[in-house]
């Protein structure tokens, strides 16, 4: 064997050797990998929901309200013993609620964050509301329960529970 052809077959075993290395380890690493689950949301995270929901009321407009909430949503509201299962239903009443000029605040509040999708948010808050014709304030206090599930990438209210205090 010539030098010349030694150093030939040196190379070819050497671009063979890295070859076959490279390839194992990318099968190794593709073999490896394993889908990364998304992250489940902070409870600071769910509370900042209600946050949005607040300054949707400040808002005075029922339809930017009513796009907090899912198509399907269920909205057992405070002030009315009406069950809102759709849109329409769910901007029906916050046309009525906003014209009290409502002003929501937590008084106690227990978040569950149940998966990277899906939380609920329960417990106290209270509405200021004024009445319309007199200018009269009113403070509202109620329990509630938020039910929150992330949809097409954005956070929307499926369920909304609020009930007045039975002593209020």
């Amino acid at each position: 064997m010539t030098r010349k052809t030694r150093i030939r077959a040196a190379l070819v075993t050497a671009t063979a050797v890295v070859t076959a290395a490279t390839v194992s380890v990318g099968v190794s690493a593709a073999g490896s990998a394993k889908p990364s689950k998304p992250s489940k949301p902070s409870v600071k995270q769910i509370a900042a929901l209600f946050d949005g929901w607040n300054a949707a009321l400040r808002t005075g407009d029922a339809d930017t309200v009513a796009d907090r909430y899912a198509k399907d949503a269920v909205l057992l509201p405070t002030v009315s013993n009406k069950v809102r299962t759709d849109r329409a239903g769910i901007v029906d009443y916050f046309e009525h609620f906003l014209q009290n000029k409502p002003v929501g605040k937590k008084v106690r509040t227990i978040i569950n964050v149940l998966d990277s999708d899906s939380a609920i948010d329960t417990g106290v808050y209270e509405f200021t509301l004024t009445d319309p014709g007199t200018g009269r304030k009113r403070v509202v206090e109620a329990r509630y329960t938020y039910e929150y599930e992330k949809r097409g990438g954005q956070w929307k209210i499926v369920n909304h529970h609020s009930s007045a205090m039975p002593e209020g």
